[in-house]
């Protein structure tokens, strides 16, 4: 065994100061591939919540869903009689065990399945303002209403199963821009603690919504797990949606637009002439008694369609029947017939 003397104990404690000395400057040496003399930005991360959804696919689960908000709210407000606003307020992504840890108990806690995507995914909608609208529907004006602090009646969860069937009905009509598909209610449940669709530490995505009549106002929660969309996650990049609601969903829609006006019947009229006379002379006409207007017989007569002058056409017969024969777009009018038809 070797003994230090007191020159070798000198210099160990030399060495063991300098660097010390050095990193008091306060710089940070991170030992990587890059070179120590570029700049190496750190950023810090959190694993317990990994970011699985990029900005770009938020974003457009963020627009999509206000398309969403906006059918929601006009099939509400035709369906309770009432102006009723929904608007998208939050979107973001965080662990499932946070979204529920967040929800009040009792509330209005429902499951929804897809046709086109494996799992659930969750709507709930605060107790604020389910119970106004249980109220309007009833015949009340929600001016002094209580909100109970109680699981619903059946009666109630029946009423309120018209308000979720018309917002899956939006839902459906805002995710077809992505891909068709239905949804449906599988489960209801009052508890959010008791309903477990996915482990606890599970990316989920989470839109809020806020709901507003003329006198109450409440909340809305839409929660979609990752597992569930990922099949269509690379369809909701930004570009690719937009992509394919202007040309496949577009055209889809003018086609389904344009058959349904061809089956379409409207009144076609004919305005031989007019004139004005007084209510005297109205009240003395009489078989044999002739009105006079300021057009001729052999002038084109005006073709009106649903009430709007269209043509100008020709009095005539076509086998047997008295016939109009189009000879022009009326003064102002814009169509796309040809003359002669």
């Amino acid at each position: 065994m070797e003994v230090l003397d007191q020159s070798d104990i000198d210099a160990l404690l030399a060495a063991d100061a300098s660097p010390a000395a050095e990193a008091d400057d306060g710089s940070v040496v991170i030992f990587s591939r890059h070179r120590h003399d570029e700049g190496i930005e750190v950023r810090p991360y959190d694993f317990k919540r990994p970011e699985r959804v990029s900005k770009d696919q938020m974003r457009a689960l963020q627009t999509l869903h206000e398309a969403f908000a906006r059918n929601f709210g006009a099939a509400l407000s035709g369906f309770l009689r009432t102006i009723v606003e929904v608007r998208v307020a939050t979107c973001e992504q965080m662990t499932y065990s946070e979204f529920i840890s967040g929800l009040p108990n009792p509330t209005s806690f429902n499951l929804i399945e897809s046709t086109a995507l494996e799992g659930q995914m969750c709507m709930e909608i605060s107790p604020l303002i389910i119970y106004p609208i249980i109220d309007r529907l009833l015949g009340g004006t929600s001016q002094d209403l209580f909100i109970p602090q109680r699981p619903m009646t059946l009666i109630e969860t029946r009423l309120i199963g018209n308000v979720t069937k018309r917002g899956l009905s939006a839902l459906a009509e805002a995710w077809a821009s992505v891909k068709e598909m239905e949804f449906t209610i599988a489960a209801t449940e009052s508890n959010p603690q008791l309903v477990q669709i996915v482990p606890p530490n599970e990316v989920v995505v989470v839109l809020g919504f806020e709901l507003k009549t003329s006198s109450r106002a409440g909340t809305m929660n839409l929660c979609i797990p990752y597992n569930v969309i990922e099949p269509v996650v690379e369809d909701l990049s930004a570009q690719s949606w937009f992509a394919a609601s202007k040309s496949q969903k577009s055209k889809t829609a003018e086609d389904r637009l344009g058959r349904g006006l061809q089956r379409a019947s409207v009144t076609v009229t004919g305005l031989l002439a007019q004139t004005t006379i007084t209510m005297r002379e109205l009240a003395t006409l009489a078989p044999g008694d002739l009105i006079t207007t300021e057009a001729c017989a052999s002038d084109p007569i005006a073709l009106c369609v649903e009430g709007e002058r269209k043509f100008m056409a020709e009095v005539g017969q076509f086998k047997g029947r008295t016939a109009l024969r189009i000879i022009g777009a009326h003064p102002g009018g814009r169509t796309g017939v040809k003359p002669g038809d």
